[in-house]
């Protein structure tokens, strides 16, 4: 496992350590029985699909380890309301806040401006995360296979599936929708699994940072017809989107390429629909 998700994964277990104390997990638990009921973040993909178009999962993210401050003007209520007039089917909102300078607000924020359903993008380790994604707003959560992988002495990586599981069954019970993401196939064998996953295939090595469609075209090889599996990271090109949907991949999420335009929605429609005057509201 890398260094940077190293750090991340250690932070993260801080951060959870330091929110227990202020507010406990019976704390959370407890507000969960009266918030509203989640959007549907499966549904609106499936949605999409069903009208055959592409499902764009559109990202609202200030910056990355990688990349530095990607969007210095950053208002996530402008961006989903201009994700939504896009023609995006959900957002997903970074929350991490020591590498993505993302915060728990930015989901509520977003939730208010649009009616798109929205993922929690962070690194979730742990029950306490997330019920605190289904009580700050999030439909859905991301849980990273190699997140929960530990090395044995002789090299080789084991999972800790049987965490990842409980994980993905306590989401469901809080009516929260997984994205299972992996970055090879031996963690796509262990995502296909779990519990009725979308996967999320990361084009984007850990190790290097560098990105290759490639990755999503090979894995989508492994998975049957059946499993939608939605291509993340290093989409920039109309070229790009003909390649993957050529190949069966209609589901993506996109979040520099956007984040970097003037108007992101506008960018969506660019990339995805060929012309930004091109709406695709209902």
């Amino acid at each position: 496992m890398p260094d940077i998700l190293h750090r991340i994964l250690d932070r993260k277990l801080e951060e959870i350590a330091e929110r227990s104390r202020t507010r406990t997990l019976d704390d959370l638990a407890a507000r969960v029985a009266d918030l509203p009921d989640t959007r549907g973040f499966v549904a609106a993909i499936d949605a999409k699909l069903h009208d055959h178009q592409p499902a764009v999962i559109a990202e609202i993210k200030k910056a990355s380890p990688s990349k530095g401050l990607i969007r210095p003007d950053f208002d996530p209520a402008a961006i989903a309301r201009s994700y939504e007039a896009g023609g995006a089917a959900c957002l997903s909102v970074l929350t991490d806040a020591d590498f993505f300078q993302g915060h728990e607000d930015f989901v509520a924020q977003a939730r208010a401006a649009c009616n798109l359903p929205i993922l929690r993008k962070d690194f979730i380790v742990d029950e306490y995360q997330v019920y605190e994604a289904r009580v700050i707003g999030a439909d859905c959560i991301l849980l990273i296979v190699a997140a929960f992988a530990q090395k044995e002495a002789d090299g080789d990586r084991i999972y800790d599936e049987v965490r990842l599981t409980e994980l993905s069954m306590l989401a469901a019970e809080l009516d929260l929708d997984v994205l299972v993401e992996v970055h090879n196939e031996e963690e796509l064998e262990i995502a296909l699994g779990m519990p009725a996953p979308l996967i999320g295939v990361n084009n984007r090595n850990l190790r290097t940072f560098e990105t290759s469609l490639g990755t999503s075209l090979r894995l989508k090889d492994r998975v049957g017809e059946e499993t939608a599996i939605v291509a993340e990271s290093g989409i920039h090109t109309p070229e790009d989107v003909r390649v993957l949907r050529e190949k069966g991949i209609h589901t993506f999420l996109v979040g520099e390429a956007f984040m970097r335009a003037a108007d992101p929605g506008d960018e969506l429609k660019k990339l995805f629909y060929g012309s930004p005057s091109h709406s695709h509201r209902h």
